[in-house]
């Protein structure tokens, strides 16, 4: 038998058979790794512990210490632990896939009758009983044919597709979990006990349609999340409801800010609250672009597919875009537009309106851009994933020379702006060329340099991420983490020299010839709903006074004090204080526990004693603690505060 050399972590390495197992490595090694072990990390690809190594390898063995691959093998186990569990329960259904998501894993289901939230407790104690049972796991790889023929025998049409599907050089892996089988690339844990018992649990069930086609039978979803141990599996528990109590869905029925309706999917319809929110946070940013050197532009939202087609998203965004059919009169066959899913080809063309010099740039344009993109029904979230959006676009004309000092004037731009929203530090990474790419060497070396160089002139950590650019030019996205830790990305600064090239852009150079600017993409929000649905989860609904679209309400304690309480509105109003009056025949505590719950940051309680003395009591959301103050007082000073940001 050949001999082929495994090296180890830390440098050694050893003559072994070809053909041999991380699994018998482990067991050479010693005894306790052997129990312990449950992958490995071959040539830096996952394995099974069964799987044949049959040439020159780098081989570390991973046991539940190492926490990447332990959880995902954990996830993986269990998502076929859960069909094993649901067939046994319901012998009828048929299975589908399984892949590991997130926290967790799901597995679609082909079945008549719904799962009931009472199905999951069962399932639930079914698989804890396969894990208890301490199944061995197996794999075998079977010719194609064979594997074909046993799901056909078994009535599993899905696994039949699946198999017709993987590429002719893949191997055919057929595993057992006990004497339940499954197709599955793989690795697995050598046994069901090797699966913390108490450490998952099923957390819901949607609907998916097969291979998400919605011309495709309709299954249904179950969701599990599981970690290594319970403790883990609780932190995440409390991360789920804490996350739950801040949706932006459920916020924004409490606030009374949108809805959103089948007759327009993907469609915000903004109620006054939430559209008091919007242009609120649109003045805010129109202030600061003005400030920042910006002309404002505005384009129209149904465009020729001409100007798609010679941009070049007609052939690579079709797929996302809203196609517009017109009867033109005489014309001989349909004009055929599109609602813009981006701003940048018709920025363009306000650049090529007239002679542009080199004294003109950096031309820094801005648009509160109307956008629409078509996206599957399943993807689509509140506000936060929709098919209409508006973006806080921006281009910047510049040259060559003058990349490192706009990227770093907008990064400087966008810290401040999100300190403003509450966000004090951000993270960027710095996406280098692709393999797939336009431009010279020369050309991509000169405007990395010019990005990297930008990055650091700002005292910002940042971290590379190799080829992850556009195929036209490195860019930097930045990412914000939210109160509970989740990571949103938000901002990007692109670098752009072929849209200008296809479009025709040039300006006059020092040296009277015409040169192609380049086009640097930028947004510090990116899409106007998204942020707002940021804004609202990050703050639990506690918004930012200034931003808050209900500020003020006072609320009578008797109606004697009805006449006082419009007076108080009246001062607060005139000091630009978002203010209303509640005097309805309610006890003063039914009114704060009803404008609490729809986030209002300030209510002022006002009773004879007020009346008397010219004052109100102040209570602030989420303070048990109120105060007396003048009204002279209160007005000036939620008068100051209601000044956004850049006017302070």
């Amino acid at each position: 038998m050949s001999q082929i050399t495994l090296t180890f972590p830390d440098g050694n390495s050893r003559s072994v058979d070809a053909g041999i197992t991380p699994g018998q490595v482990a067991a050479d090694i010693s005894k306790s790794l052997s129990k312990k072990a449950i992958s490995a990390t071959v040539n830096g690809a996952h394995w099974d512990l069964a799987w044949p190594i049959d040439d020159d390898a780098s081989i570390a063995i991973n046991t539940m210490q190492d926490e990447e691959p332990a959880l995902e093998l954990i996830r993986h186990d269990l998502a076929h632990i859960m069909a094993r569990a649901v067939q046994a329960i319901w012998p009828d259904v048929k299975v589908t896939i399984g892949p590991v998501r997130d926290f967790g894993w799901f597995y679609d289901f082909d079945r008549e009758e719904p799962f009931t939230p009472e199905d999951l407790g069962a399932i639930e104690a079914e698989m804890k009983k396969i894990i208890n049972s301490r199944a061995p796991v197996r794999t075998e790889v079977w010719p194609r044919d064979k594997a074909r023929q046993h799901y056909v025998d078994t009535n599993e049409p899905y696994k039949v597709e699946l198999l017709d599907r993987i590429p002719g050089d893949e191997p055919i892996r057929m595993y057992w979990h006990g004497d339940w089988q499954d197709l599955c690339r793989g690795p697995h844990l050598q046994n069901t006990g090797q699966v913390p018992a108490d450490a998952f649990k099923l957390t819901r069930v949607s609907s998916a349609y097969w291979l998400g086609d919605n011309t495709r039978p309709q299954l249904q979803r179950i969701y599990g999340i599981a970690f290594r141990n319970r403790e883990d599996l609780k932190k995440h528990l409390q991360f789920l409801e804490e996350a739950e109590a801040r949706d932006h869905r459920r916020l924004g029925r409490d606030m009374d800010l949108y809805h959103m309706q089948e007759e327009a999917p993907g469609q915000v319809f903004w109620h006054p609250n939430g559209w008091t929110i919007y242009t609120t946070l649109q003045d805010y940013m129109r202030r600061r672009q003005r400030a920042g050197g910006y002309v404002e532009v505005n384009t129209p939202q149904v465009v020729d597919r001409k100007l798609w087609e010679a941009s070049g998203h007609w052939d690579k965004y079709q797929d996302h875009m809203f196609i517009v059919e017109v009867d033109e009169e005489h014309a001989r066959e349909k004009a055929i537009n599109a609602l813009k899913p981006m701003n940048c080809p018709c920025h363009v063309q306000v650049f090529n309106q007239g002679l542009k010099s080199y004294r003109d740039l950096p031309l820094r344009m801005a648009e509160f851009g109307s956008c629409s993109r078509y996206e599957p029904s399943g993807a689509l979230h509140g506000i936060m994933r929709v098919r209409g959006f508006t973006q806080d676009d921006g281009h910047i004309f510049c040259t060559e020379d003058q990349i490192e000092e706009e990227c770093a004037r907008f990064i400087e731009f966008l810290a401040e702006t999100y300190r403003d929203l509450g966000f004090e530090s951000f993270d960027i990474a710095f996406a280098t060329r692709p393999e797939k790419r336009v431009g010279s060497d020369e050309s991509w070396d000169h405007v990395e340099g010019a990005l990297e160089a930008a990055i650091k002139s700002t005292g910002n950590a940042y971290r590379v991420e190799e080829g992850d650019g556009a195929f036209y030019g490195p860019k930097l996205d930045f990412y914000l983490t939210d109160a509970i830790g989740r990571v949103w990305q938000c901002g990007t600064f692109q670098v752009d020299p072929n849209l200008p090239e296809r479009l025709g852009a040039t300006y006059i150079a020092e040296d009277s010839a015409k040169h192609r600017p380049y086009m640097l993409h930028r947004a510090t929000l990116g899409s106007f709903e998204r942020f707002i649905g940021i804004l609202i989860e990050n703050s639990a609904g506690k918004l930012p006074f200034w931003l808050a679209p209900r500020q003020v309400v006072v609320a009578s304690i008797v109606s004697e004090a009805d006449d006082y309480v419009q007076e108080v509105v009246a001062a607060l109003t005139k000091a630009g204080i978002r203010a209303e009056a509640d005097i309805r025949n309610e006890k003063i505590n039914y009114k704060v526990r009803e404008h609490s719950l729809a986030k209002v940051p300030v209510i002022l309680a006002i009773g004879r004693k007020e009346v008397e003395d010219r004052t109100v009591t102040l209570r602030r959301l989420g303070e048990k603690t109120t105060r007396v103050i003048a009204l002279e007082t209160v007005v000036a000073d939620l008068g100051a505060e209601a000044k956004a940001p850049d006017q302070r």
